[in-house]
């Protein structure tokens, strides 16, 4: 017989988030001496709910504290404050959430407010300075003090966790959560596009740092990369935020070879990844989803924090420039022999065991049962 059973608050807050936890969630609800408490702190609620439904995920708490026009400050207190009120109400044994957005960064805030042990998804990531990308390298630094447990999805990550000082008893490589979640999603979809016939560019750009002119001159390289290959049609997913959407449609929006598509849920975005030639994204889990689906990957940004990828040939670093885009885009889609050397990289991001990992190493430190699962190389 067992002790009393044992609560985990997991915080979730944005899309990102969702597709990441969401296999965590499942795993800490299969647990029969857990009970699991999901709460969402509405920083992106319509997207979060899309990502909730794909994988039968609900929210037990859900904030409203989205409003026009919001600051970054008004962000954080406001979802500060409904987070520490819903810890105190529920009184966890641990709390757990992932990456660096501004809902993680709260979550660990709140937790080490209260005294809570927190555990942080997708640990470690790091960039060479503070500022980029903004204000998500603040974040994810932060929550690397605060944090009991840290689960690295590589070594790399790990080894910045112990470089900074983490103690070695609390780092564990696990693989990243988001190769659990495309394999899952990937197994079913027929994959098909508004252009089914074509090579296709899937297009993410949504990031902070590339508002205004980088996004510009993103559209840019796109243009020249359609005049060169007239067999390849762009599918761009537009994110919510008006300055982006508004951006994209006066850059690219008589384009009839480009489609600016409303976000689709994440199955959908999956079979669209399977479908794609060639991926162009500033996003980071699109950065370790990619290499899973055998897809070459141009980053739009000019340091990134998953170093693997670019090391282990999946993904070229571009940055924002239009020429530079354009070179790496041309060089992939005229020469064959170096398409598929990329696209059958091995994958560095991890196995699709990632979250069972990290629930064991929870119920460890819990003081229940585990299976030890051996750490993702």
């Amino acid at each position: 017989m067992y002790g009393p059973m044992k609560k985990v608050l997991a915080v979730v807050g944005t899309r990102p988030d969702a597709i990441k936890m969401a296999p965590v969630i499942l795993e800490l609800k299969a647990q029969a001496d857990l009970t699991t408490v999901v709460i969402a702190s509405g920083q992106h609620r319509e997207m979060l709910q899309q990502v909730f439904h794909a994988f039968g995920v609900a929210a037990d708490r859900n904030f409203d504290v989205m409003k026009d026009g919001q600051t970054l400050a008004y962000l954080t207190a406001s979802i500060l404050d409904a987070l520490d009120q819903a810890i105190a109400e529920e009184i966890p044994d641990m709390v757990v959430a992932q990456g660096d957005t501004t809902t993680t960064f709260v979550a660990g805030l709140a937790a080490f407010y209260r005294r809570m042990p927190f555990a942080h998804v997708e640990a470690g990531l790091r960039t060479e300075t503070v500022e980029s990308p903004f204000p998500e390298e603040l974040n994810r630094r932060i929550v690397g003090q605060i944090a009991a447990l840290h689960f690295a999805p590589t070594q790399n990550a790990a080894d910045n966790l112990l470089k900074e000082g983490a103690c070695p008893e609390s780092v564990f490589v696990t693989g990243n959560t988001s190769i659990d979640a495309i394999l899952q999603a990937t197994g079913g979809g027929d994959g098909q596009t508004p252009f089914s016939s074509e090579r296709i560019i899937l297009v993410t750009t949504h990031r902070r740092e590339n508002w205004g002119e980088p996004q510009r001159e993103i559209c840019r390289g796109i243009k020249r990369i359609l005049d060169a290959f007239p067999d390849v049609r762009v599918i761009l997913p537009m994110h919510r935020n008006p300055v982006v959407r508004e951006m994209l449609q006066d850059e690219l929006g008589k384009d009839g070879r480009v489609a600016l598509i409303e976000p689709p849920e994440y199955w959908e975005f999956a079979s669209l990844m399977k479908r794609a030639h060639l991926i162009l994204t500033d996003s980071g889990g699109v950065q370790e989803e990619a290499p899973a689906l055998g897809k070459p990957v141009l980053v739009l940004r000019n340091e990134t924090e998953r170093p693997e990828g670019i090391e282990a040939g999946n993904a070229k670093l571009v940055g924002t420039d239009e020429d530079a885009i354009f070179a790496a885009a041309s060089l992939l889609l005229s020469d064959e022999d170096l398409y598929c050397k990329i696209a059958q990289s091995r994958n560095p991001y991890g196995d699709g065991l990632a979250a069972k990992r990290i629930v064991a190493q929870i119920r460890r430190y819990l003081e229940l049962p585990f299976d030890d699962e051996a750490p993702f190389k």
